[in-house]
């Protein structure tokens, strides 16, 4: 049987493999530090293969870069062998739930997620730190030894995790957040779905930084738009700068949209009593300048004077988009909504019986920008969350920003949304309270840090120490409010065949793997440890299972069944998709059963068989009931 790895798939293996799928001739081989052949790349070969567009050496070319971006390149491909451990007693509705709240750093998290959700997440939601001098950064400075890092920073918290605060004083102030935020977000790019879109909240401090960090990570061709929202009203006295000036940010702060892919639409922005939207308007398509050879013919009209404000090319794309929404969509919708939908920008018509100088010829122009008005929902949520479910909160998420941009999913209801800078879990809040609104089936990642809370705060005074610790006592009591608001309604969303809404969550946690380090570090190995055992001592059989269900690909949410066959406990993962036994001394009858059930995957621990004899029929077991099911040992 082949081995399991117990670790994150290789990315920069995963790039070689396909650099040679596209040129098998740049594909090499040298010897590695154990002097032991591994495949490699070519890049002489390789550059003659893209000479037409290779940039080398001091040539002026259009790049965006910092100190140490490789790097933070480096720790995006870099595998991990660390796991996420179950905590049931931490949890809500543990077996049955799809919903996943996950406690450590989001990078390590992220990785491991990609082994499980590659490709299937169709939102993701942040609202990473503002970099404005008091927050706290992640430091991905793994070179650093922990006493090192202790003396160098005099910050961890009690699972050892990283945290510096990032002081404007600092010579790396934006590097060091650059460097925090590219590896999360280019990690983050591999899970969404083709048709996937973030949605990423920012402030003035870092905005251009994030958008060149976007158009770099996802391509500055899947940007679709800037989202403004005003969170705050702050009174311009209290923006009195060191040097005299006003500063004119009264609160206002941006959500960046970037696509997946061209698969993305976004929906239109509903309007609402609290939102509104800057809208496009008809303008006359007319310049006063006087160019002769830009008057041309639209739509039977040519001006007289002046000139066209455009190419006719281009306007001729113009009239042909506005007859495809006259004659197909105007009587379904606005031409705004159209344009959100579709992406496109540019319409001309004419107003019949026009006259003028341009003779009713109109030009549609889109807003470059959307903007949501949320200075109300910020007060409305802050003292709804504390009359709601009685938690103290500290510059909450707006909770209906979130539910808006979920609707901005196009006619879709079951869908995954990520949050991995998960905070006090307003996006877990949003997605349960939307569900509960339109009968949805949307399941929440949530990720966070366990970051200490300050102990001057009042979450503190209340008894909670971490920011993860908030964040479940708020899925908990928001969970539960919402399915008392659907109990109280008669004829609800959920009677009958409907399903039933789902509340809970899952809680994994961030450690260091399940196997002893011998099991990574060969070269350390010797024969007194050839029976020893390569699982730590204080790991569970689901602490196993939930490392196995990551290298495997299953996802995390999947049903967990444990039952007991031959004596033995065996779980089962999706209805017998996966099935594994980490007993000790497994007999035939559960090596049989288990194959007459014809599971895709089987997986035990290396020494788990009883004897000789079960070892010696192992395979042909297997052979008789079930061959084409994938067998793996760790």
């Amino acid at each position: 049987m082949e081995k399991l790895n117990m670790q994150t798939t290789n990315i920069v293996d995963e790039n070689i493999r396909r650099i040679g799928e596209l040129f098998p001739n740049c594909l090499t081989e040298r010897l590695n530090e154990e002097g032991k052949p591994m495949v490699a790349i070519d890049f002489d070969q390789l550059r003659q293969e893209l000479s037409k567009d290779i940039v080398e050496g001091p040539e002026e070319r259009y790049q965006f870069t910092w100190p140490d971006k490789r790097n933070a390149i480096r720790l995006a491909n870099a595998p991990t062998t660390d796991t996420l451990r179950p905590r049931r007693e931490e949890s809500v509705d543990f077996d049955t739930t799809q919903n996943l709240y996950i406690e450590g750093d989001n990078l390590q998290v992220l990785k491991l997620l990609r082994e499980n959700y590659l490709g299937k997440v169709k939102m993701i939601y942040i609202d990473p730190p503002y970099n404005t001098g008091n927050d706290f950064v992640y430091n991905d400075d793994f070179a650093q030894s922990a006493a090192d890092y202790v003396h160098n920073s005099g910050r961890k918290d009690e699972e050892g995790n990283r945290l510096v605060a990032n002081t404007e004083s600092n010579g790396r102030f934006h590097t060091d957040w650059l460097n925090m935020i590219y590896p999360r977000l280019k990690v983050a790019k591999d899970l969404l779905s083709e048709d996937g879109v973030i949605f990423i909240s920012i402030d003035d401090n870092e905005a251009i930084n994030m958008r060149r960090v976007c158009d770099e990570v996802f391509g500055a061709a899947n940007f679709r738009n800037t989202i403004i929202t005003r969170r705050r009203i702050k009174s311009l006295n209290s923006q009195f700068a060191d040097n005299g000036l006003y500063s004119m940010n009264v609160g206002y702060e941006y959500v960046l949209v970037y696509a997946r892919s061209s698969e993305f639409l976004m929906k239109a922005i509903r309007m609402q009593k609290a939102t509104t939207q800057t809208k496009g308007r008809w303008d006359v398509f007319w310049s006063n300048a006087d160019r002769p050879t830009m008057r041309y013919d639209i739509l039977g009209f040519t001006p007289e004077t002046g000139q066209w404000r455009n190419s006719k090319e281009k306007a001729e794309v113009a009239v042909a988009n506005y007859k495809v929404f006259e004659n197909d969509f105007a009587d379904k919708m606005t031409i705004e909504e159209y344009s959100a939908e579709t992406g496109i920008t540019d319409f001309i018509r004419r107003i019949p019986n026009g006259t003028g100088k341009n003779g009713g010829v109109q030009h549609w122009i889109a807003p470059s920008d959307t903007m949501l008005r949320t200075s109300d929902w910020t007060d409305i949520e802050v003292s709804q969350i504390g009359k709601e479910i009685d938690l103290p909160f500290n510059n909450p998420k707006n909770k209906a920003l979130i539910v808006e941009l979920c609707r901005l999913i196009r006619e879709e209801k079951d869908y995954i949304v990520l949050d991995f800078f998960s905070g006090s879990a307003t996006t877990a809040h949003a997605v349960m309270q939307l569900n509960a609104e339109d009968g949805g089936n949307r399941k929440f990642i949530m990720v966070q840090l366990p970051e200490a809370v300050d102990e001057k705060s009042e979450a503190f005074k209340a008894g909670y120490k971490t920011i993860c610790e908030i964040g479940k006592e708020r899925i908990r009591r928001a969970g539960k409010k919402i399915l008392e608001e659907q109990k109280s309604k008669t004829g609800g969303l959920f009677s009958g065949e409907q399903k039933p809404l789902d509340t809970g969550f899952r809680v994994l946690k961030l450690d260091s793997s399940n196997m002893e380090d011998v099991y990574y570090t060969p070269a350390e190995f010797n024969e007194s440890k050839l029976f020893e055992d390569n699982v730590k001592p204080d790991r569970t059989e689901e602490d196993l299972l939930f490392q196995t269900m990551t290298e495997l690909g299953v996802e995390l949410s999947a049903k967990i069944e444990k039952m007991s066959i031959g004596g033995k406990n065996v779980w089962s993962v999706s209805d017998g998709y996966l099935m594994a036994c980490f007993d000790a001394e497994v007999n035939e009858t559960t090596i049989t059963e288990v194959a007459r059930r014809k599971p895709f995957y089987f997986v035990m621990r290396d020494s788990s068989l009883a004897n000789d004899q079960v070892a010696d029929n192992f395979e042909q077991i297997w052979q008789e009931y079930s061959d084409e099911t994938v067998r793996r040992i760790i």
